[in-house]
């Protein structure tokens, strides 16, 4: 493998850094978020190339090439067969209109790609250096269960969870907090918004020091890598055409998954465009539409829960992609090139309303069963197709991403259907386990005495 990039804060004011310190760091020292310096291009005989690859082979070939020799490619390959032993449906709905479930893996969600991939990468580098770190993440519901499950029984590694309290379904809390040993799950009396700001606080508190912390949620690029993979699994088992456009529609709440899309796109991946799918909170739908930034405080509530993100973090380095800057605060120091975003994006504000009659049309008319983020993705993509017909007569390939599995909205599905899905075995096995888990105030103090006293 070649050597790879080095990682620059998209506040700008920090040193740059190599993949290893980037992933085992998560947040850069001046509260920005990493990014790569450049991305590899892949020449089109080598992308065509990659359609005969299984997706641990994908994953190998991607990863790799962006983080170079930090990781041996056996190493890499090993990791990625061990973990990715699951399935990647794509299902036609009609025409070629699809559906990507990214709903096979342990926790029944697309997280579930990325924290695999980043347990085990960050477990190989602290195994190297004999170190041990504490990630402290916050979850609007997926992030925490998907990084339960990935980092559980890890030596070198012990994770504090923080959830919103009543913003989380009971099916979401009990996939957290049914892990024990180096898990610690927290309730915290507010808003995912205020999660996230006791997180990034922890983080620049020079006295937590000793305690090493780091990410697993998107703030950490170690998250965003290996959702691009998955953009790549789509193109090469759909097409595998350089000459064919994609459109991908992309449920969007922190908006991690849509930037590891543009990941994938600047790598060489041949996307048209790309659906922002959200739900009432739309603070970015509006920042494209008149170019003025202002965050939703406090956050809506909505049936797609994990959404429920009224500044999400990931916009810093969608800015930074695009030639612009944004501090941690959402203040935009300088503009990026809104008419590019504007000829790459196309948002989309989907209600609960127009996400209940969603999840209803799709399975009358298809027999196909949307949780409300996919839900939201399709009412989004289905928007897109009908103020854009061309693209339709054109032979456009159309992916939404279903980015959970049904049966963690059970209320939901059996209040829109009058159906229960049935329970992947992941989600079966957790209804004996005990639940653990302890409440906070949405209180800074109060979380760094917790943190203090027990690590």
């Amino acid at each position: 493998m070649e050597e790879g990039t080095q990682y620059y804060s998209t506040n700008l004011k920090a040193p740059h850094v190599p993949f290893r310190k980037a992933l085992l760091k998560g947040l850069a020292p001046d509260a920005g978020l990493y990014m790569p310096l450049r991305l590899p291009r892949i020449p089109s005989d080598d992308l065509e190339a990659l359609t005969e690859l299984t997706y641990p082979e994908l994953a190998t070939e991607i990863i790799g090439r962006i983080i170079g020799n930090e990781i041996s490619s056996v190493d890499l390959l090993n990791i990625c067969k061990e973990i990715y032993s699951f399935g990647i449906p794509l299902e036609l709905v009609y025409d070629r209109n699809y559906l990507m479930r990214l709903d096979q893996g342990p926790t029944a969600s697309f997280k579930d790609f990325a924290a695999l991939l980043m347990g085990r990468l960050m477990q190989h580098f602290l195994s190297q250096e004999e170190k041990h770190i504490t990630i402290l993440t916050a979850t609007s519901g997926d992030t925490g269960s998907a990084v339960a499950n990935a980092f559980y029984g890890l030596k070198n590694i012990r994770v504090i969870i923080l959830f919103p309290s009543g913003e989380v379904t009971d099916m979401q809390r009990r996939q957290m907090t049914t892990f024990h040993d180096n898990i610690q799950v927290v309730e915290i009396n507010g808003k995912f918004d205020d999660c996230q700001r006791l997180v990034k606080a922890a983080f620049m508190d020079p006295l937590l020091s000793p305690v090493n912390l780091s990410s697993a949620n998107s703030i950490n690029i170690g998250r965003l890598l290996p959702q691009s993979v998955y953009y790549f699994w789509a193109w090469a088992q759909l097409s595998g055409k350089t000459t064919d456009d994609f459109i991908f529609s992309v449920p969007c709440g922190n908006f991690g998954n849509l930037a590891g899309g543009l990941i994938a796109r600047d790598m060489g991946l041949p996307v048209k465009h790309f659906i922002i799918s959200t739900n009432d909170n739309d603070e970015v739908p509006l920042f494209l539409k008149t170019g003025i930034y202002k965050p939703v405080r406090p956050s809506r509530n909505s049936i797609s829960s994990a959404m429920n993100v009224g500044h999400p973090s990931n916009l810093a380095r969608i800015i930074s992609m695009y030639g612009g800057n944004m501090d941690e605060n959402g203040i935009i120091n300088k503009s990026p090139d809104l008419a590019r975003m504007r000829q790459d994006f196309y948002a989309s504000v989907i209600s609960d309303r127009k996400t209940r009659e969603t999840i209803y049309s799709i399975y009358k008319e298809h027999g196909k069963i949307l949780e409300p983020h996919g839900g939201v993705a399709w009412a989004g993509m289905q928007k897109y197709c009908r103020e854009h017909p061309s693209d339709e007569n054109n032979n456009v390939f159309c992916v939404s991403l279903e980015t959970a599995h049904p049966a963690k909205f059970l209320d939901e599905i059996i209040s829109i259907l009058n159906i229960e899905p049935e329970l992947p075995e992941s989600l079966r096995k957790i209804a004996g386990r005990t639940e653990e888990y302890i409440y906070l105030e949405n209180n800074y103090d109060a979380l760094k005495k917790f943190i203090i006293q027990n690590y």
